[in-house]
């Protein structure tokens, strides 16, 4: 009678993992089938190139395809939206830039909260933005650049910035130096190369893997970096903090996001293949290529960078150091 008890048991139990949303089923087993990436941004940039790279191990090492579709649009709102109102099955997902939580504190009726309707899952990659001078230009490192804008007529000297991030670089740049620069935005940084190797303008703030290719010209040179220490892509150029601006720190970063209400389990799997994959030879390479560093961190700690990031966004956006979209 206990054994027939325990059958029946057993049945119920079966049941009720029938009746189970499916995917609560699929986590044991995920991935079960393709996985689509949506990069929110166009073909042929950074987070694009980045996320192709991971795609190509995620998929060697987990056995199913990860398939990467681009949805560009309004600095990444677009395809961050259609995930944002993807099913919570595990097989749809954003990579984004760190303007994901940026958006928040920029954009008026944003069609939903970087915070709250995702789920983290990896950072890929992390950068250092650079401030890059024409050869030309009558400065030659952060000292004597901002004795010459205190002697230059307000607004005289541009710098070039591309991106809400770079924006954000130039204008906390200027506040703590306490000096006057006019930012001119251009939409991307291969806008305004042309006149910063030209020399019509003086200044511009990109990253690592912008700056990296124009210095063998011989008409760029990148007078500091805004990570905290050395880049060892760029070792000979100073770091802002040791020019004494100790507030002027950024690192961006690309990361992976599901839709909110994603099971921990997949969140949890998915984050440790993308560690397993950022450790592996070809992709250190191809991190080396693209002037990046690999991020791996648990998702405790991945929350924590991002719940600080908010709070930096939002102070920020209070000194109006954020361009409003």
């Amino acid at each position: 009678m206990r054994q027939l008890l325990l059958g029946r048991r057993g049945l119920a139990a079966a049941g009720m993992g029938l009746l189970a949303p499916p995917a609560v089923r699929a986590q044991g087993n995920w991935p079960e089938r393709p996985v689509r990436l949506v990069v929110a941004y166009a073909p042929g940039g950074g987070t694009d190139l980045t996320t192709r790279a991971m795609a190509e191990g995620l998929t060697a090492r987990l056995g199913q395809t990860f398939v990467v579709e681009n949805r560009a649009g309004a600095n990444g709102i677009v395809g961050s939206e259609a995930v944002a109102r993807s099913a919570p099955d595990g097989y749809t997902f954003v990579t984004v830039t760190s303007t994901h939580v940026m958006n928040r504190h920029m954009v008026p009726n944003l069609p939903f909260d970087p915070m709250a309707d995702f789920t983290p899952i990896a950072l890929m990659a992390r950068y250092p933005l650079v401030l890059m001078a024409n050869t030309d230009a009558p400065f030659k490192d952060i000292p004597s650049l901002i004795a010459y804008a205190k002697t230059r007529p307000k607004g005289e000297i541009a710098q070039a910035t591309s991106d809400a991030q770079s924006s954000y670089a130039a204008n906390q740049f200027a506040k703590a130096a306490g000096i006057d620069l006019t930012e001119v935005p251009y939409r991307g940084s291969g806008a305004y190369l042309g006149d910063l190797t030209g020399g019509h303008l003086k200044l511009a703030w990109g990253s690592t893997a912008t700056a990296m290719p124009l210095l063998t010209g011989g008409k760029v040179k990148v007078i500091a970096v805004t990570s905290p220490e050395r880049s060892g892509f760029l070792p000979d150029s100073p770091t802002l903090v040791e020019c004494g601006l100790p507030e002027c720190t950024f690192i961006g970063w690309v990361g992976i996001f599901g839709p909110a209400k994603l099971p921990v389990e997949i969140a949890r799997r998915f984050n440790r293949a993308c560690a397993e994959v950022s450790a592996t030879p070809s992709m250190q390479e191809k991190f080396r290529t693209m002037a990046s560093d690999p991020a791996p961190m648990d998702l405790e700690a991945l929350a924590a960078t991002l719940r600080d990031d908010d709070a930096r966004w939002a102070k920020a956006a209070k000194e109006g150091l954020l361009p409003r979209q």
